[in-house]
């Protein structure tokens, strides 16, 4: 069965991150699953100390290093156990099903792709444990939305219902996919949707009004809007200026080539967010 999962960790976005894919779960008719990852680089599973320099022999000293670790690390996913435990605990008192809780050790973008066959949709936070700039993201988060197959929600400040969406359109594979999916899942299904296009020519605006019928046509009120200018600048703008409540748009542009740039379009957008985004693949 296809989950809604959830990433959480220690950080103060825990609890909106939760919410965010309460609703979700709820939008999709899906279970939830919350994922906890240890981080193999802080906590790893067989601690190495071949580098401790000048240890020699002193086998009684590297069984305490080594003990110290594993009392760690045993530490961290108890920790980590209480966090899932106290979501939990946390869903069900609001009324939501009791959701489906997972631990793994490793790589936080391996886990996730482990559980690729039980994915609808991956909720993760703009920012984990240690970040707190307006504009820092989440060690993880780019890794997560290059690597996985699935949509993404990224969730972004205190949870509010969405009740109206802007689609970023580029006219790129992903988001034609992605408009013919919003049609058909029930997730968005039903809010008005501003369809934005930023710099469109002649071609890429008549698949602007194919892609405003197809949501038209599966109930979705529509405003097309066309821009010219800066591309982030101008989706932000439009955004703030229509109080939309999220942000729809494909993971990366039209070139396997732009995939590669720092700071295309998706990468700012994404670290300069206010409200969610939804990275559709």
């Amino acid at each position: 069965m296809s989950h809604v999962i959830a990433c959480i960790d220690g950080s103060a976005a825990a609890e909106t991150l939760c919410d965010h894919a309460a609703w979700a779960a709820r939008r999709l008719d899906a279970p939830l699953m919350l994922l906890h990852v240890l981080d193999e680089e802080r906590y790893p599973s067989e601690p190495n100390l071949s580098g401790s320099i000048g240890l020699g022999t002193r086998e009684a000293l590297l069984k305490e290093l080594a003990d110290l670790d594993a009392r760690r690390n045993r530490l961290a996913l108890e920790q980590g156990r209480a966090l899932l435990d106290a979501a939990s605990e946390r869903l069900v008192a609001a009324g939501h099903p009791a959701p489906v809780l997972r631990q793994r050790h490793g790589k936080l973008l391996d886990a996730v792709r482990e559980l690729g066959d039980q994915t609808r949709l991956l909720v993760i936070g703009k920012q984990g444990t240690g970040h707190t700039g307006v504009q820092q993201i989440g060690d993880n988060v780019e890794k997560l939305i290059r690597g996985v197959e699935r949509p993404v929600l990224m969730a972004v400040g205190p949870f509010r219902e969405p009740a109206a969406l802007m689609i970023a359109y580029d006219n790129s594979p992903s988001m034609r996919e992605g408009v013919r999916l919003l049609a058909s899942s029930p997730l968005l299904r039903g809010l008005a949707c501003h369809l934005v296009q930023v710099n469109g020519a002649g071609a890429d605006r008549d698949d602007l009004r194919r892609a405003a019928e197809r949501l038209e046509n599966s109930g979705h009120p529509v405003t097309v809007a066309t821009l010219d200018g800066d591309v982030e600048a101008e989706l932000h703008r439009y955004q703030e200026v229509h109080g939309l409540d999220l942000v729809v748009m494909g993971a990366y542009g039209h070139s396997r080539i732009r995939e590669f740039l720092i700071g295309s379009t998706t990468d700012r957008l994404i670290r300069h967010a206010g409200v969610p985004h939804l990275i559709l693949r």
